[in-house]
């Protein structure tokens, strides 16, 4: 069975909520830099996320509203085939092109209603950007960050690519809450699952759960 721990949900919901709310455009993306991109997009998305407090459809998880906000925000900021990828470890390169894109989606589905079922826990949270430990001429870095509430702090992180030549400056590829890695955690449990049933097998337990989820959520 695939589980998500209460701390990485929190990471990836907060994640997936600051680049769905930007509006973007490549040149945006190209010309800042690493932590002023972190930076820019929480300031907006949190805006954003307030204002959609009296979005029902919104706090309901309406899954397909939600797809089609990730669908068209934030899937080009990351680079989801190396996270997939990277989620199901040394098994990914012996899948088959078909498996691989079985196992895209399946993750992505499971990713955004991980999202859609804790979207409102977020949204009166406030983000501290920390200074950046990194040079000009780093191409793979991590923007640390805190995310704050009214009686607790939970450091976020997020670690960059830059993808010069492919429309975007920087891409997240993985995020860290209180020093867990939120790809590292989903391959602790993927890894076993094709150990004991292969590709096929992990993709079939995503699929089960992610129906299980639609169920519980009315999608």
């Amino acid at each position: 069975m695939i589980f998500v721990p209460r701390l990485i949900q929190l990471s990836l919901v907060y994640a997936v909520v600051f680049v769905a709310s930007a509006l973007w455009s490549p040149l945006f993306a190209q010309d800042m830099a690493p932590d002023a991109f972190i930076k820019r997009i929480n300031t907006d998305a949190l805006d954003s996320a307030k204002a959609e407090k009296t979005d029902k459809s919104t706090r309901a998880g309406d899954v397909n509203k939600i797809i089609a906000l990730v669908d068209t925000k934030v899937m080009p900021h990351l680079d989801f085939a190396r996270m997939t990828a990277s989620a199901v470890g040394p098994a990914w390169r012996s899948a088959s092109p078909e498996q691989q894109k079985k196992l895209q989606d399946e993750f992505k589905i499971l990713l955004v209603r991980t999202y859609a079922g804790a979207l409102a826990q977020v949204l009166d949270q406030t983000v501290v950007i920390k200074p950046l430990r990194a040079s000009a001429a780093d191409t793979d870095l991590v923007v640390r960050s805190e995310l704050r509430g009214a009686n607790n702090a939970i450091g976020v992180d997020y670690r960059l690519i830059k993808t010069a030549g492919q429309g975007l400056g920087w891409k997240i590829i993985n995020v860290n809450v209180e020093g867990v890695w939120l790809i590292e955690t989903y391959r602790s449990q993927f890894v076993p699952e094709i150990n004991a049933r292969g590709v096929d097998g992990l993709i079939n337990s995503l699929s089960e759960r992610n129906k299980a989820n639609a169920k519980r959520s009315g999608g």
